[in-house]
């Protein structure tokens, strides 16, 4: 079943959601202010498994308009940090951070899971319900003392946007802050993070 939405807004649609101040659209820039980007995420019934509700962004990336708008509102959060370096979570992440450092002028680097990156890397091994996991960094692909925000399409429990701020500070960078297009609120994952998260979508249910 298709679930209730709760749009957590601060302009006249869906704005951020975020630990810090809030930052809209700016009319001014055509960045497509009143663009409610919900109606341009396709939801999945049953995938990847029965019982799970997935929400597509395929359909945003395929619409230019919607596309370029996400880019921008995210620039927008993005820039409020200062960074030096945009960092990726595998994979949906690297489709949105990727854009994002070419349109602040900024780099882009992976985090991604063990065994995926060649040379030398950093890991970091993270609790999950049942087991752990781990994800990596190259080595040297952030410099102590870089600030860095990290990217990912989605924030649902939080734990490997929550891992991936902690390997950036154990390779010495400055983890600033997070954002994703979306985030499942329901799940509390905001709860996890140790620093500002920036949303653009947010469900309740």
């Amino acid at each position: 079943m298709r679930p209730r939405h709760l749009i957590l807004s601060l302009s006249k649609d869906e704005g951020r959601v975020t630990q810090g101040h809030p930052a809209g659209g700016d009319p001014e820039t055509g960045d497509g202010e009143r663009m409610n980007l919900k109606d341009h995420i396709a939801t999945v019934p049953d995938f990847p498994k029965p019982g799970i509700l997935f929400y597509d962004i395929s359909t945003l990336l395929a619409h230019p308009d919607a596309w370029q708008t996400t880019v921008q509102r995210l620039a927008d959060a993005v820039s409020e940090h200062k960074p030096d370096v945009l960092a990726g979570i595998e994979s949906r992440g690297f489709l949105v951070a990727a854009p994002l450092a070419l349109s602040l002028g900024l780099g882009f680097v992976m985090v991604r899971k063990r065994g995926k990156l060649p040379g030398k890397t950093i890991p970091f091994t993270y609790d999950l319900e049942y087991g752990t996991d781990t994800i990596e960094i190259q080595a040297n692909a952030i410099e102590p003392g870089q600030r860095v925000v990290i990217l990912d399409d989605l924030l649902a429990t939080g734990g490997t946007m929550r891992a991936a701020s902690d390997l950036i500070r154990q390779v010495g960078g400055d983890a600033r802050g997070g954002a994703c297009i979306i985030e499942l609120a329901f799940l509390n994952g905001r709860a996890k993070q140790n620093m500002p998260m920036t949303t653009l979508i947010s469900y309740d249910e």
